[in-house]
């Protein structure tokens, strides 16, 4: 029970996102920044108060912090499938090049 709690831990805390994260990553960053930015400018021209358009652009900026820094779930949804490790001779590793395979040391033939 405890170790799939940690598990579970590790996985959320490890940081990892694929490719597709990374473009949706990068679009969130992208709209919430330009948002943010123009919300704050127009406020602060209706408002005249500079204060207000800054804690408006920092708001955003903080907003899109929390959104896109952490490793949510929804940036890994489409992981990568790694190829098998490969040994000298271009094979994965234990493919004997007879049509076999090696376990613990020993040919078995298929």
């Amino acid at each position: 029970m405890a170790e799939e709690i940690l598990e579970k831990a590790k996985d959320v805390l490890d940081g990892q996102i694929d490719f597709e994260g990374q473009r949706l990553a990068d679009s969130l960053t992208t709209a919430l920044l330009i948002l943010s930015g123009v919300l704050a400018f127009i406020i602060g021209i209706v408002t005249q108060e500079i204060y207000l358009a800054s804690y408006i652009g920092l708001g955003g900026v903080a907003l899109t912090f929390l959104v896109v820094l952490p490793p949510w779930p929804f940036f890994n949804r489409n992981p990568i499938q790694w190829l098998p490790p490969q040994g000298a001779s271009g094979r994965p590793k234990g493919v004997l090049g007879t049509g076999g395979i090696e376990v613990d040391g020993k040919k078995v033939v298929i």
